[in-house]
């Protein structure tokens, strides 16, 4: 908002919560594919609509039945009781509720589309981003053989991915990096552990052999409550530590940053509670001279909208996540898609807001419950009008 712009109190009339059934692109190769990922997921988008029609949509990944109750007999009526000038305000509807961080940040980046919308402004630029465009980032999980993980990197390096990340375990990292590295050798590489590592001798060995490759960053090796493991590591390594899941909220983040555990960050809007934590973590840890860069929790592309428009911050300094050679979703909602070309995602200026609207038709296809409530209180609603 300029400085010369009156602040106008928002207050949110009604709120539509549905439920959408994700099936996956493709069955996930992978040893782990089963494990990682059930074989439909449901998530919630939620839309939040003023007193003169105006909404903006976000988005809850991963919604079992107790998520689903938070937000439709919490999170949702107490933003309706809620008045707010800015979206940073917003949170304060539920600062009393039982925490969910995925709950409060559907509707947190819900309250920052809609006042970028009320405003005419792209989100990146509410956020206070400067990029046109970010550098995009794939995941690839552990596969069955080495052949077929250097198969799957030949895919995603032809889809133009500059930055490849690896997920590693004792038994399965410093071959299968020697193996990418040598048919790809002037690809960017990084490895995410998801704490599956101790400081057992045969497990440091392991790490500290990955330190000759030239990684971008070895992320989460340890448990997230260990920020002195990764502080020990850290300390013995060229190689940039990273940290994910051991940051899920701001006091965490400055633990680490005071035991400097890692030099890099790995942000998620969902894990953070929404964009106004996820901005503040990103200029925390831009201070303290750490990476950054986005990461998503297999968001649609409403959810992936937000993550992109949170990329756009001067702080990002690593390429970001996005769906890799084939797509996560095998239907999405968002049009037009959020995805890379070239390895690269453009940032949507020229529409207000997330810039990406619904797919009226997949969204009445996914749509497995919908409800609206207002200041009357709730009743189901028909996707079809939602759409």
């Amino acid at each position: 908002m300029s400085r010369t712009e009156p602040a106008t109190v928002t207050r949110v009339a009604t709120i539509d919560a549905t439920l959408v059934r994700l099936p996956p692109a493709h069955p996930r190769s992978g040893a782990r594919a089963a494990e990682r990922r059930p074989r439909q997921v449901q998530h919630a988008l939620v839309r939040v609509t003023d007193d003169n029609g105006v909404c903006g949509w976000g988005e809850i990944p991963a919604v079992d039945p107790n998520r689903w109750r938070a937000l439709v007999d919490g999170f949702a009526p107490a933003l309706l009781r809620h008045s707010w000038m800015r979206p940073t305000e917003a949170a304060l509807a539920w600062v009393d509720l039982p925490q969910d961080p995925a709950v409060a940040s559907g509707l947190d980046v819900a309250c920052w589309d809609l006042w970028s919308r009320q405003r005419g402004t792209p989100l990146s630029h509410a956020l206070g981003g400067d990029r046109t465009a970010i550098t995009a980032g794939v995941t690839i999980d552990r596969q069955p053989s080495l052949d077929s993980l250097v198969l799957e990197v030949n895919r995603q390096v032809g889809a133009g991915f500059r930055r490849v990340r690896l997920e590693i375990e004792p038994g399965w990292d410093v071959e299968p990096i020697r193996a990418v590295q040598e048919s790809f050798p002037f690809l960017v590489l990084q490895v995410a552990g998801r704490g599956r590592y101790t400081e057992d001798p045969a497990d440091l060995e392991a790490l500290r052999a990955l330190d000759s490759y030239g990684l971008l960053a070895i992320e989460q090796p340890f448990a997230d409550d260990d920020l002195a493991a990764h502080a020990r590591l850290r300390r013995d390594m060229r190689t940039t530590i990273a940290l994910d899941t051991s940051v899920s909220s701001l006091d965490t983040l400055d633990d680490a940053i005071r035991a400097e555990a890692a030099g890099a960050l790995n942000l998620r809007v969902a894990r953070m509670g929404g964009l106004t934590p996820a901005r503040r973590a990103h200029d925390r840890a831009a201070d303290a001279g750490w990476d950054v860069w986005c990461g998503s929790d297999g968001e649609s592309g409403i959810g992936r909208a937000a993550i992109v428009a949170l990329a756009s911050l001067p702080g990002v300094s690593l390429p970001s996540e996005m769906p890799g050679a084939g797509g996560i979703h095998a239907r999405d909602v968002a049009v037009p898609p959020v995805r890379a070309h070239d390895g690269i995602t453009p940032i949507p200026l020229t529409q207000p807001g997330l810039g990406h609207d619904i797919d009226a038709r997949a969204f009445r296809a996914l749509a497995v419950r919908s409800v609206t409530l207002d200041h009357r209180g709730s009743r189901p609603a028909d996707a079809e009008s939602l759409a």
